[in-house]
């Protein structure tokens, strides 16, 4: 099977799913995972690997009359695949095929900007008639519509996100075995981000697993439990283990020799990761072991040196995400530009925030807005306020009480300072308590007044969790 799309529009979701989907189930699947469009031409590999191919499925989404490369590869699925009788499955990807189908909308704007490149050049003219050609061929082809108005997966900033976990996977370097860590404090998109890794590359393995809720499931069914579940899902060992120390040596033996990939969400304790992930050589050459946590420290204490430090969505995203919630489409009323602004900087840049707060504001008038808002500014909402609690409640008394007086009273402030004041009553013990802070991601020390020196800071959301605690 071949799937022809747009990358920028649905590389990291619906392509990537659907790509993994028929993997799974033994159907071998062409893609062009190697960014091809970049290029004019299609090369001769990618040709043959539309001609091996039994069946197409072209994913039309809204940008895919935009790339000559698309539109190139399209007309020679339809002419190849009508010639030898195979089939051709059309997938209107939040456009109507009526659009594809005239070239209205956004294929009208892709086509209008072709012409104005083609207009002196005749051949390049023929090779515009083709396309539309083609386009109209396959949208009267019976196909499958996805209509996105309600896209609350909307992947915004993931891309860029993406793209550096995987440089630093390193995928191309098959000798060793690689694990790095992704960390940042709750509602940034770690499970997200390491969720789209998992789709784009699990079918590089022999075995994959992803592991979620580490924290939380360890807590409720034990280690040994999702030791169980990394030796069904890797290699479909059904086993039941008495111990942490009994599945240990299993997964040794099972795994060394196997290239895998092991995605670990969420962990909070080290105890975690020598029991599910103790060392390199537990598996194979090729292997691959993600960490997802909260706690930067906890990877240093496993020896992982290669780690992204996940951060808010800039402005642009922001609005992009919380528009998606609020609108659940890309067009919103002018008259809601002021309350939109007020919205997406009370989120602060934070995915979590931006997603319950757009989607509980979804529907409502601004004067209903504008109340909400008030009242989360006085009363953070439960379910953010809930996952940024997660870090708080993992430290100790005195480290809480640490984290409680600079979210109430020095946030902004010199770190110096703030040592100098908190040693009076913590003791020398206070550089070891705002490390500890800094490391689960509650407070962040930077460089960002005029005089060079070291200021903490922390986010807006997790200030106003703290205050809300005392």
């Amino acid at each position: 099977m071949f799937i022809s799309f747009r990358g920028a529009d649905t590389r990291f979701g619906f392509t990537c799913n659907l790509y993994k989907a028929l993997s799974d189930k033994g159907i071998r699947t062409f893609i062009d995972d190697n960014e091809l469009q970049k290029g004019d031409k299609i090369t001769p590999s990618l040709l043959k690997n539309i001609e091996d191919s039994r069946i197409a499925i072209i994913v039309f989404s809204k940008d895919y009359a935009s790339s000559s490369f698309c539109l190139d590869e399209l007309v020679h699925i339809i002419h190849y695949f009508e010639e030898k009788g195979r089939l051709v499955l059309p997938v209107f990807y939040d456009v109507e095929p009526s659009h594809v189908r005239h070239q209205n909308d956004s294929y009208a704007i892709a086509f209008a900007k072709h012409e104005m490149r083609f207009q002196n050049n005749s051949e390049n003219m023929k090779r515009l008639l083709k396309w539309k050609i083609a386009l109209s061929h396959a949208a009267n082809l019976s196909g499958y519509h996805f209509n996105l108005r309600y896209p609350l997966n909307h992947p915004v900033g993931l891309e860029s996100r993406l793209l550096q976990v995987k440089l630093l996977l390193d995928l191309d370097c098959q000798n060793g075995v690689c694990m790095i860590g992704t960390c940042g404090s709750g509602g940034l998109g770690k499970t997200t981000l390491t969720h789209a890794v998992y789709n784009l590359i699990a079918d590089q393995f022999e075995g994959s697993c992803f592991l979620p809720n580490v924290r939380e499931n360890s807590i409720k069914y034990g280690l040994e439990y999702l030791q169980e579940k990394l030796l069904f899902k890797t290699i479909g060992l059904k086993i039941q283990l008495g111990h942490v120390t009994e599945g240990i040596p299993i997964i040794k033996q099972r795994l060394h020799q196997k290239k895998v990939l092991l995605i670990l969400d969420d962990v909070d304790k080290l105890e975690h990761l020598q029991g599910l992930a103790g060392k390199p050589c537990w598996f194979g050459p090729g292997s691959r072991v993600i960490i997802t946590t909260r706690d930067k420290h906890l990877l240093s204490c496993h020896g992982i040196e290669r780690i992204y430090e996940v951060d808010c969505l800039n402005e642009k995203e922001a609005i992009e995400l919380f528009t998606w919630m609020a609108f659940q489409s890309k067009k919103i009323d002018s008259s809601y530009d002021y309350i939109l602004n007020s919205a997406v900087k009370y989120a602060s840049g934070l995915p979590l925030a931006l997603e319950v707060v757009g989607s509980n504001l979804f529907g409502k008038s601004i004067a209903e807005w504008e109340s909400t808002l008030d009242k989360y500014e006085r009363i953070p909402h439960e379910d953010i306020q809930r996952i940024l609690k997660v870090s708080y409640d993992a430290l100790d008394e005195e480290q809480q009480k640490v984290f409680l007086d600079i979210a109430c009273c020095f946030k902004g402030c010199r770190l110096e300072e703030v040592e100098e004041i908190l040693r009076g009553h913590y003791g020398h013990c206070i550089k070891s308590h705002i490390g500890v802070l800094v490391d689960k991601s509650l407070i962040k020390i930077s460089s960002t007044d005029w005089s060079y020196r070291d200021i903490v800071t922390l986010h807006d959301l997790i200030e106003h969790t703290g205050k809300e605690i005392v």
